[in-house]
């Protein structure tokens, strides 16, 4: 099990929370009976490769239960567990601003339970609008609650977001983020640093962009491979080979220093049922990627930010400083 006591080298989620918060605050997931529009012909068929049936949100309770009910078993469970009071719906599976306006702002509005001191709404780049902040802007105004915005990017390289059939580009991502910049929101990317096809220039590169945007979190991901997938088929095919757990850990550490410092990491390394994927986390819990992480950064004696060095101007700062 990883140390938890350990001093960590870069800014963590649970400490923002505790800042902002005064309390540990304790994401509740939320599924709703939507899908993507890379699954339903509006941007592409199929969906992303490495995406299952059920999406990114194994851990959901049933779409089909109201979000009351959802939240309501969720700190039921969650709560006692780990001692939490206050929470953040997270509607975390498939696209969830791709649907109606009226649907959008209902769903939303029922997650604004008093327990909750914001809301997180998972999405596509291609799908973020000005009419769903307004929608969000009332909500936050109207509720007084936080409004999170998490957006799959999962790479910056051209050719692998095309392998893996994301079905928006670079471009949508800036877009989207720069519209939820403008409402104050507060906005998530997630990459995936192990996809068979970047390399660490990839990864390095992400952090830059992503620190240029000025998002406010990340959230890192390893690639597990749910079975019956197009990624699925190409693996067992030997179309493509993944890296170690120590060269992710590498790409990682190297990520997380050239990320800006004042950037929330969620996490680091992901977590997914073995008994539906054919890989995740080399078969190893995710506490031990985590702490090979740890070790690389300790070892190195480097923190986050401590190769951020490429914006305001890096050519001409030698005639400022």
């Amino acid at each position: 099990m990883t140390d938890t006591t350990r001093p960590k080298r870069y800014r963590m989620v649970s400490k923002f929370y505790k800042e902002r918060y005064g309390e540990k605050v304790y994401k509740l997931p939320v599924a709703l009976p939507l899908t993507c529009p890379n699954r339903d012909g509006s941007a592409g068929v199929g969906g992303c490769t490495f995406c299952g049936e059920i999406g990114a949100g194994y851990e959901n309770l049933p779409a089909t239960m109201t979000v009351a009910m959802q939240l309501e078993e969720n700190i039921a469970h969650i709560g006692p567990k780990y001692k939490a009071k206050k929470f953040i719906p997270y509607y975390q599976n498939f696209s969830n601003t791709y649907l109606g306006l009226a649907a959008f702002k209902s769903y939303m509005e029922q997650g604004c339970i008093d327990a909750a001191v914001g809301i997180a709404i998972a999405t596509r780049p291609d799908c973020i609008a000005d009419e769903y902040l307004d929608i969000l802007a009332d909500i936050r105004d109207r509720f007084h609650k936080d409004i999170y915005i998490e957006l799959g990017l999962q790479t910056v390289n051209y050719d692998t977001l095309e392998k893996i059939n994301r079905g928006h580009d670079l471009a949508q991502f800036i877009d989207a983020v720069l519209r939820i910049k403008r409402y104050g929101f507060n906005v998530t990317a997630h990459m995936i640093v192990n996809l068979p096809w970047d390399t660490m220039q990839d990864t390095v590169e992400g952090a830059r962009i992503l620190s240029a945007l000025g998002v406010d979190q990340v959230k890192l991901h390893a690639l597990y491979i749910v079975k019956n997938t197009l990624m699925a088929k190409w693996y067992q095919d030997g179309r493509f080979t993944l890296i170690s757990a120590e060269e992710y850990a590498d790409r990682v550490v190297n990520f997380v220093r050239h990320l800006h410092p004042d950037i929330v990491l969620q996490r680091l390394v992901g977590r997914a049922p073995e008994d539906n994927t054919l890989f995740t986390n080399w078969s190893m819990g995710w506490w031990r990627v985590q702490d090979l992480i740890d070790d690389k950064i300790d070892e190195l004696d480097a923190r986050q930010g401590d190769l951020c060095d490429y914006l305001n101007g890096k050519a001409v700062r030698q005639f400022i400083d």
